[in-house]
């Protein structure tokens, strides 16, 4: 049965197309097209990653056979005589000995010539499937991509799926299945089974986690999007602890701590089964925040995790913020040792203006990218540039990533520390070249133009802003303003703000774009599917769109209550129109009653 196209609008990204419904029956949304062309861009440098490290592995079983032929031929061929366990003595996994009927024992061509094992295509599982458009994109535009599985709940959305399977033609029908499923029960039911584990839910993906960490092979990406920014931000921290295990803090670098915080919740959950992860990608765009993360097994690097964590201490008053490690290691003859970390790292006060601090965390505080990744990323987006619709906007995000110190959780904001001493700001360029002549590093951050990562510590920074506060004298303030008790002290480091060469990225040097604005306007996170559009969500949509879904979307029983609202306000502009007449009548009584 063909599928009459008159209620559907046909919608094209990338290589695939999908049919979209006019009722707003399954949830699409325009402004994520950075969200899956910057996944395409990684799952693409995923599968690259897993063909280098299969070579490596062949070359290291050949050199690693070829020592065991010497060996052998060396000892004439001696017969070996099994273990008590039923395995060789000598051999490793794959290689065996076999009795041919005309002589003794040969080596198979495992033991001498390693056959080449061929790596199988990955298999991807989109958890939360809705229009089927990222599963279509992957099987459409990824190379080497085996099959796609996509799933959700909804049946109106599976149905659009499958429909739109068929609708992109034979290699779509071939390489992507959809089903109607629970999600988590799929992914418990299939331990180990994909190579790639996509969660894009609408709202927060804790529900998810702990299934989808069991569901990624060993050595597999899980890529993971939360739209709840709002609690991982701090707006609702006994939400984000609730969810996430972490507690949110209100600072300049909350987005860039919103990652971090669903970082250590995915490595918590993924510990629980001996398992433990890699950061490849952390990105911050738009309205989300997006994490693409490898998966591994190992009970003993498993033990590592609390040095990855970190509590962040921030004073209330100037937000200087600092960081305490969850834990620690000492070395222990051959061995490691494992102890909880030392602290207090700050003192009950501030000591740079006297006021309390809050704590938050756990936050993940090792690297979130591997800048390996990243470059490779990078240079894949660029030399195919056609093939990604958002390139601008990725190309930009990935370039300031690449420059983005790797070993300094969170950042400064320039216009924050300005504030609090109530003074006029530096430019980032200054700043950045006192820092640097400071002998400290410095760069920038992806989450915020004025954000600035450095190994400085909150003593050095201060000293920084004092300097230069004497050549741009503020206003006194109440001695009680953390600004004031800041500026009270004489500064111990003299800053040097004379032009550093690295004041400036490469980038920006070379003036490449790393900050785009939206490509129009209510650029954002739309209604959820079959919810019913209202004036209310102009916010979201903008007032066209609205408009255009109250006019062509009604539903049964609206058109009558719409006759009646548009009689009352009938009713109102004639009670509007009449007010003149009425305001004159009643003036004429008022002036006869007075005389």
């Amino acid at each position: 049965m063909e599928t009459d196209l008159t209620d559907y609008t046909i919608i094209k990204e990338g290589e695939a197309e999908i049919l979209m419904h006019k009722k707003n029956q399954v949830f699409f949304n325009k402004a994520q097209v950075n969200n899956r062309d910057m996944s395409i861009a990684v799952l693409r440098a995923y599968i690259s990653k897993c063909k280098q490290e299969h070579e490596a592995m062949l070359s290291k079983r050949a050199r690693s056979s070829g020592k065991v032929t010497e060996k052998d031929a060396s000892k004439n061929f001696k017969e070996e005589t099994p273990t008590e366990n039923g395995e060789d003595n000598g051999k490793t996994n794959g290689e065996h000995e076999v009795t041919s009927q005309d002589g003794p024992k040969e080596a198979t061509k495992t033991a001498y010539e390693p056959a080449r094992r061929e790596l199988k295509p990955p298999r991807v599982l989109e958890a939360l499937s809705a229009s089927g458009l990222r599963a279509l994109r992957y099987a459409r535009e990824v190379e080497g991509i085996g099959q796609v599985v996509a799933l959700d709940n909804d049946p109106a959305s599976v149905e659009a799926c499958q429909r739109n399977i068929k609708f992109n033609g034979l290699m779509s029908t071939s390489k992507v299945e959809s089903h109607l499923t629970d999600a988590r029960v799929h992914m418990l039911t299939h331990p180990k089974e994909f190579n790639v584990v996509d969660l894009d839910p609408y709202g927060s993906p804790s529900i998810f986690l702990d299934s989808a960490v069991q569901s990624v092979a060993d050595g597999g990406l899980l890529m993971c999007t939360a739209t709840d920014m709002a609690v991982l931000c701090g707006a609702n921290g006994e939400v984000c602890y609730s969810k996430y295990g972490s507690y949110p803090l209100k600072g300049k670098y909350c987005h860039e701590m919103a990652l971090r915080i669903l970082l250590a919740s995915i490595e918590s959950h993924a510990n629980r089964y001996k398992r433990y992860i890699v950061p490849v990608l952390s990105v911050q765009m738009d309205f989300y925040v997006r994490v693409f993360v490898r998966v591994y097994t190992s009970a003993s690097a498993m033990k590592n995790t609390p040095l990855k964590l970190s509590y962040v201490y921030q004073c209330i008053g100037c937000d200087s913020f600092h960081l305490q490690s969850v834990g620690r290691s000492l070395p222990k003859n051959n061995s490691v040792r494992y102890q909880a970390g030392v602290g207090p790292v700050v003192p009950q006060e501030c000591t740079h203006c006297g006021k309390k601090y809050n704590m938050g965390g756990p936050i993940w505080s090792a690297p979130m990218h591997d800048q390996e990744w990243v470059t490779s990323i990078l240079n894949g987006v660029k030399s195919m540039k056609d093939r990604y619709p958002a390139y601008d906007k990725i190309c930009a995000i990935l370039t300031t990533i690449s420059e983005e110190l790797p070993d300094v959780p969170l950042f400064l904001s320039l216009h924050s520390l300005s504030a609090t001493l109530k003074c006029t700001s530096p430019s980032a360029a200054l700043f950045r070249s006192a820092v640097i002549n400071a002998k400290y590093r410095v760069s920038g951050s992806h989450v915020n133009p004025l954000g600035i990562k450095t190994d400085a510590p909150m003593e050095i920074i201060w000293d920084i802003m004092r300097c230069w506060v004497k050549n741009h004298p503020v206003k006194a303030q109440p001695p009680e303003h953390p600004g004031s008790v800041i500026l009270s002290k004489e500064p111990s480091h003299q800053a040097d703000f004379s032009r550093h060469v690295g004041s400036l990225s490469k980038a920006q040097v070379k003036k490449v774009a790393r900050f785009l604005p939206n490509p129009e306007k209510h650029w954002g996170p739309k209604i959820r599917a079959g919810r019913q559009i209202t004036s209310k969500h102009v916010s979201l949509i903008g007032h066209e769109a609205v408009n255009g879904h109250l006019n062509g979307h009604k539903e049964a029983g609206a058109e009558e209550e719409e006759e009646e609202e548009e009689e009352k306000e009938e009713q109102q502009e004639d009670i509007i129109k009449d007010e003149p007449d009425l305001k004159r009548q009643k003036t004429t009584d008022d002036i006869a009653s007075t005389s």
